[in-house]
Formats: structure tokens, sequence, C-alpha cells
């Protein structure tokens, strides 16, 4: 395969002056060490190493930044900076996906482009290349932008959940029409930041229906007004627990009523846990008693990429205690399973201290010296997020179900 170093001189030719010195053209701080697809991926491609597919999609996410900025940036097709991080992987942009309020764009699909990969003798879509890819992009700190971005950022953070902003409905429609033109299998839906808190929710709302698609999330927002009230609530709860505790008690003084009503307060905290989703250890094993839940458990499984010194993601690595694992050498981190079926991936990174811009950023995520490490496992954030999967009741219709 022809390394990137191979391609620089080309981008260079085809790339203006004005984007040569660019902080954000595609040789300047792209992948260094990713290479494009050629006729050698009909044997072996490379797409089936995550490590590349974590680096391509998150190039596509870059994306989605530049081609607002080069809106609003007036830039002509001829020196736009955004399409140099997809058209060296072989796909195209099919469809930009605008918010209305202030016409940003705030997402795009990408679509496997034939004609480019046969020009480069490409006959086939390499194994595990997706056919079209949604791709989020997280808050824009411009002025044009910034006020509907920090809108569904505070959305967020007041109630967790992005399902009334226009973005989620825009993402859900573009996601649902993909995935019926080319079939679940075939698709991706990714996003960093901003844009991987509305990843994981229509990927979520496609999968209560069954509809499966590979799902990628680059610093998912975990931090919100929701989420502490309801550590607020444990933490209450389990200080009422230890205060019961400690209080003197006779078992052969209390009445039958007294007995009947100490039964009934076990059973309300053992409820209210329950409730505020302190972990799939109190639900899990009930789902296989469940019939017709219409969610097979396993078939959706996010991957969610996170940094522990980034504070609006790091919340993820918390564990609900029901099992930890640091051996470090494994890079990946799955999330609560039961026999052997799997809810999420949960990849980590940790450098130490860093700032919270470089631990937040989107490049890490393609940068040479990353390294995974395995996290804690049953995140108790995932738990709860992916618990509502597993309490449906069935499907009224099959529409989800694609072809595969």
């Amino acid at each position: 395969m022809a390394k990137r170093g191979a391609e620089e001189n080309i981008v260079k030719e085809v790339e203006g002056g004005e984007n040569q010195a660019h902080p954000y053209a595609f040789y300047v701080s792209g992948p260094r060490n990713v290479s494009s697809p050629n006729w050698r991926d009909l044997i072996n491609s490379s797409w089936k190493d995550g490590n590349y597919k974590r680096t391509v999609i998150a190039c596509f996410i870059q994306a989605v930044y530049l081609l607002e900025l080069d809106r609003q940036e007036n830039k002509s097709e001829e020196n736009a900076l955004a399409p140099k991080w997809w058209m060296p992987f072989k796909y195209k942009l099919s469809q930009t996906l605008i918010d209305e309020r202030d016409r940003s764009i705030f997402g795009a699909i990408l679509e496997w482009d034939r004609s480019a990969a046969l020009a480069d003798l490409v006959l086939i879509r390499p194994s595990g290349a997706p056919r079209a890819v949604l791709a989020l992009r997280g808050t824009l700190l411009k002025s044009l932008t910034i006020w509907r971005d920090v809108e569904d950022d505070l959305r967020f953070f007041a109630w967790e959940s992005l399902k009334g902003s226009v973005r989620f409905k825009v993402a859900l429609e573009a996601l649902k029409s993909v995935a019926e033109k080319y079939g679940s299998s075939n698709v991706c839906v990714a996003g960093h930041s901003l844009g991987a808190g509305f990843a994981l929710q229509v990927g979520k709302a496609l999968a209560k229906e069954g509809i499966y698609v590979d799902t990628h999330l680059f610093n998912p927002p975990s931090v919100s007004l929701a989420m502490s009230l309801r550590n607020i609530g444990e933490k209450t709860g389990f200080v009422w627990k230890r205060l019961k505790s400690m209080l003197p008690s006779s078992s052969s003084s209390e009445t039958e009523e007294e007995r009947g009503d100490k039964s009934s307060d076990e059973n309300i905290t053992t409820n209210s846990s329950s409730s505020y989703g302190v972990g799939l250890k109190n639900w899990m094993p009930s789902l296989y008693g469940l019939k017709n839940s219409g969610v097979a458990l396993g078939e959706w499984v996010p991957h969610l990429y996170v940094n522990k010194s980034d504070y609006i993601c790091c919340s993820y690595t918390d564990s609900d205690g029901t099992e930890e694992n640091n051996n470090s050498g494994d890079k990946e981190n799955v999330g609560p399973r039961n026999n052997g079926q799997m809810t999420a991936k949960l990849f980590v990174m940790s450098k130490g201290n860093q700032k919270f811009l470089e631990a937040h950023g989107l490049e890490q995520w393609w940068s040479d010296d990353l390294e995974l490490q395995m996290a804690i496992h049953n995140s108790k954030i995932i738990s709860r997020q992916l618990k509502s999967l597993y309490t449906l009741p069935p499907p009224q219709q099959t529409q989800g179900k694609q072809p595969r």
C-alpha cells in the first residue's frame, strides 16, 4: 500500500499556496502513517484493522468541522480544506446536514466513491469499509455557530438528552435513510464531543427499532445535571442505609407490622438503586427472562473513545462496582457482558495529566503515539444509557430489519 508520505507532494500541488501552510490541511495535521486503498485491499483489507478504521473515521469527522469552516470563509471548491480529509480514502460527499436555525453544517454523509476507487484499480469495496458514514461534528467556537452549538451543549447538560434538538431529527432521518438504502450492516455513524452525543442517541433510537449500525463515539459527553442528581440520589440512599444499620434494634421486640415496614423499606432502597441505573448487575440477569423484548442483546455495540484527562468524557470510566480489570496490555475494554454478549466497547487514552484542549481534541485519535488501555468493566454511564434498549415492548413493525 502506498503510504501517505508518498501522497503529500501530490496533495501540495493540488492545494493552492494559501492552504499549504494552513494548520488544518490534511498533509499538515492529518495522520502520517495511514495508507490509501489499492488493489491489494482485495486480498487483505486495511479496514479490518481497528486502528486504521478508527483513524479514518476520525478524519471524516474532522472533515465535517472543516466543511463548516470552509462555508464560513467562503472557500471555493478548488481551495476547500474539507475534501482532502475524505478523498485519500476513496469516499465522496453525498449530503451535508444543515441546522435550519443558523444554516451551519453540523454533519455529513460520506459514501464509497466507486469511480475514484476504480481509477486506482480497486475493483470492489474493501471488506469492512462502510458504504456510507454519517459523521457529526462537535462544538465549533466561531461567532457564526457558537450560540446554536452551546444551546445543544446546555440541552445535554440539563437533561442528558438531545432529542429536542433540530439536529437530532435531521441526523436521525439521514441515518435511517442510508440504512434503508444500503442496509444497516453497511452503514456507520460517528461523532466527536457534542456530535458523539448525537451519534449515540440516534444510533440508540435506531437500535430500538431493530436497526443496528456501526457506532463510533469520540470524547462523548458524560457530564450532566441529570447525572449529578442521580448520583446525589444514590449517595443519599447509601447514607440512609448505613444510618439505619447503626440504629439500635431488637428483632425480638419488633411487631409483625414493624417487620413488614422494614421489609418494605429494603424493597424501596433496592428499587431505587435499580431505577437510578446503578449498574447492569441489578437487571441484566432478568433480561433473558423477557420474551419478545424487541432488541437482541449484543446486536448494537457502540465504540467509545475517551481520555482520562478530559473532564467532559472521563466519567465513562467510572465503574458500577461489579468488576474491575486493570490489564493495561489489552487495548479493548468490553462493557457489561452476559453469556458472552457485549453491550459496548470502551477504549481509553491515558497519557498522564494533559491540558483539556489536548485531551478533548480529535487529532489525538489518529496520532502516531496513540496508546489505548483497558479500563474498568461495567461503566455506570454506559449501563444507564443502554438500559432502555433491553426494557422495550415488542416493536409494532419490522421496518428496521434490513437485508444484510
